[in-house]
């Protein structure tokens, strides 16, 4: 199976799904924006990424599908650490542990650029809760 194509397939689907939640809330329009304009054109520009994708596969060379099943099981189980880590210690450690777990599926581990990572995303989630106010449990 071609990992280009497959590629282009995930973020057309993707866009789908949150494409078509969008509709669940009021889109309004550009000078008065609605809850699900936002996911709805973001959802558009993906799925024409997508598009673009499948359609570049027509004229790049055939690359095969490689996976490993322990990879997989390595990013599944960062996700759940980090959703049980959020909910019983805080965010910022949990975002530590993705940041160091995640990489075990990777072909090579370096502490100095997981430590990078865990302060760049860090940063990012404390951008996210000051700049824009979200409501994140950091600590």
């Amino acid at each position: 199976m071609n990992r280009v194509l497959v590629r282009g397939l995930c973020l057309m689907g993707i866009a789908l799904l949150f494409g078509l939640n969008s509709f669940r809330y009021q889109l309004g329009d550009l000078s008065r924006a609605g809850p699900g304009l936002f996911p709805l054109i973001v959802s558009c520009l993906l799925f024409l990424i997508g598009a673009i994708t499948v359609a570049s596969t027509r004229f790049m060379a055939f690359e095969h599908l490689n996976y490993s099943v322990r990879n997989i099981g390595i990013i599944l189980l960062s996700f759940v650490g980090f959703a049980l880590i959020s909910q019983f210690v805080n965010m910022l450690a949990a975002i530590v542990f993705l940041a160091f777990f995640s990489t075990l599926a990777g072909t090579s581990y370096s502490l100095k650029r997981n430590l990078k990572i865990a302060i760049g995303l860090v940063i990012v989630a404390f951008a996210f809760r000051d700049l824009l106010g979200l409501n994140l449990p950091l600590y």
